[in-house]
């Protein structure tokens, strides 16, 4: 018989909802006022950074902004994003979260984005969709460090190590994994392959929160010891 996870704690950008490519406009978008080129690649190496961390990176391709600035601006631009074309939930992701809720497992949103970002999405979503949400903004160490999901354990009041946490990125994923969380890789836009997952899924499309309690089952023996 499977066992019920203490909570699923999720990812946001890339996991939950689809906005890597609104981030990425809006970088694009910001380096080339300044003069400066933006491509796919340079974008990718800031999936799952924290915004402070990214916004260094920014300034070093000729962004002459205060990093708390660009961390302002994009999140100005990506909200604008979201409230003008909706929220882009990743395949699956959406049937996932309702159907953890209608099961009583309780849910975060552990996000590297500000917490007034979070807010914005978590508002977008038409059903009551988490317990908690923690910002990059609320934890003085972002991921891949794992404090970012020890926080959201001591909030909910829970062993991490019963935790499922849900991620798309490198980072998140070591963040999820040192944290002592079950942590499930669901790769989007980069590999997820040897960062660490205990498990690796293509898609959450037609994933439920069965097979959410089988992960659990699968590998609670081995997180608990």
């Amino acid at each position: 018989m499977s066992t019920k996870p203490s909570a699923v704690l999720w990812d946001m950008d890339g996991t939950l909802v689809d906005t890597e490519p609104y981030w990425m406009d809006a970088e694009t978008a910001l380096v080339e006022s300044y003069g400066g080129s933006w491509t796919h690649d340079d974008a990718l190496q800031l999936v799952g950074n924290g915004l402070i961390d990214s916004a260094v990176i920014l300034q070093g391709c000729g962004v002459d902004m205060d990093a708390e600035a660009i961390v302002q601006r994009l999140t100005d631009d990506v909200a604008a994003r979201l409230r003008g074309e909706g929220v882009p939930f990743r395949p699956g992701a959406r049937e996932l979260l309702a159907d953890l809720r209608a099961n009583g497992i309780p849910t975060a949103l552990v996000t590297m984005s500000m917490k007034r970002m979070a807010l914005e999405v978590v508002s977008l979503i038409d059903f009551s969709a988490f317990d908690l949400v923690i910002g990059g903004d609320e934890v003085t160490r972002p991921k891949p460090f794992p404090d970012p999901y020890l926080r959201a354990a001591d909030v909910l009041g829970i062993e991490i190590s019963d935790a499922v946490v849900i991620e798309d990125s490198v980072t998140g994923v070591t963040a999820g994994a040192s944290s002592g969380a079950i942590t499930l890789g669901v790769p989007h836009l980069v590999s997820l392959d040897g960062a660490g997952a205990h498990e690796l899924w293509h898609s959450l499309d037609g994933r439920t929160s069965a097979d959410i309690r089988a992960l659990h089952s699968r590998h609670a023996k081995e997180t608990a010891r």
